[in-house]
This record gives structure tokens, C-alpha cells and sequence, in this order.
């Protein structure tokens, strides 16, 4: 399960996006949140790869 979360950084030159999915934990079986900050090209790659 992925919660989509993205939200647009500017910084002085770059283009940056914070995304943020929730992932369920195998050991106990909790949702955890990651968070990365990259280029927007590549949001969609990340949220679809495990």
C-alpha cells in the first residue's frame, strides 16, 4: 500500500520533490512512512518499486 505525498521544494538552481509512502513493516506488520527527496521526473518510479 503507498500513500502519495508530494509536496515541491525550490531551492536556488534545482527542482526538488519530497515524497513521502507508506510501506507495511514485515516484521511486525506496522505501516512505516519513507521519505526522499529527489528530482520530479522521478516520484513515480519510486512510489512504484517496493
Amino acid at each position: 500500500m503507498a500513500k502519495k505525498t508530494v509536496a515541491s521544494l525550490q531551492t536556488s538552481s534545482k527542482r526538488l520533490t519530497k515524497a513521502i509512502k507508506m510501506v507495511k513493516s514485515p516484521k511486525s506488520g506496522a505501516y512505516v512512512f519513507v521519505e526522499s527527496v529527489m528530482a520530479p521526473e522521478a516520484v513515480n518510479d519510486w512510489l512504484q518499486k517496493k
